[in-house]
């Protein structure tokens, strides 16, 4: 697998001939002008994973690419977008992709918690290749070969992401969401996780948009 990472959650997966795009988002970069696309997966409606200004441009340069969100998401983009709920299942190319999650982590009391969507690619021969939770805590019913972990966010601790982690316990983490993050608190926060991760976890950040072989 090969993955590329384009700031905060934005991860192209590479597996299997089959090229699926994450989150899109306003803090990512880079993701404009890639074509030949098979999918586009976005996990909640937040602009930092589905930037409405440039997605119809993405769309147009990959036709031939299936589209998918989680239920508010579809409804607000329309068009060829489709809905996915936890327990579902879709294929892309010789790729399948299972549904968990179902709602975005808790930010606070008083705000409305929406739909968000964590999506777990593999092959028929190597299932469970890569997990991408969005704005979530999910932890999947099958163990994972690498993790697409959120480093920081409004709605999480530090002690939070170390025990999504260590309950996830993937073969690779690679760091996500940090968009957030001052270049002093990536230090630290990558550093928590690193020193804190089961033994057998390899933390690895992934250079901005340069593909990386896992």
């Amino acid at each position: 697998m090969r993955l590329t990472h384009f700031g905060h959650s934005c991860l192209l997966a590479e597996m299997d001939g089959t090229r699926i795009l994450f989150d899109p988002g306003n803090f990512s970069h880079g993701f404009e002008g890639i074509t030949g696309l098979d999918a586009i997966l976005v996990t909640h409606q937040h602009p930092d994973h589905a930037d409405v200004t440039r997605l119809p441009s993405l769309v147009e340069a990959n036709p031939q690419a299936a589209l998918y969100a989680d239920p508010q998401t579809a409804g607000q983009l329309g068009g060829a977008w489709q809905a996915v709920r936890p327990g579902e299942h879709f294929t892309v190319g010789s790729v399948d992709a299972a549904v968990g999650g179902g709602r975005h982590a808790v930010i606070h009391p008083d705000i409305p918690v929406i739909d968000n969507v964590a999506y777990i690619l593999g092959t028929a021969g190597a299932p469970g290749q890569l997990l991408h939770p969005g704005d979530s805590l999910f932890v999947p019913w099958q163990p994972v070969e690498v993790l697409a972990i959120p480093a920081a966010a409004p709605w999480m601790k530090i002690s939070e992401a170390v025990d999504f982690l260590r309950s996830v316990q993937p073969r690779v983490a690679v760091p996500i969401h940090q968009g957030i993050l001052s270049d002093n608190g990536l230090g630290i926060y990558y550093g928590r996780l690193k020193e804190m991760s089961h033994d057998d976890t390899e933390f690895r950040t992934l250079p901005a948009e340069d593909a990386v072989e896992i």
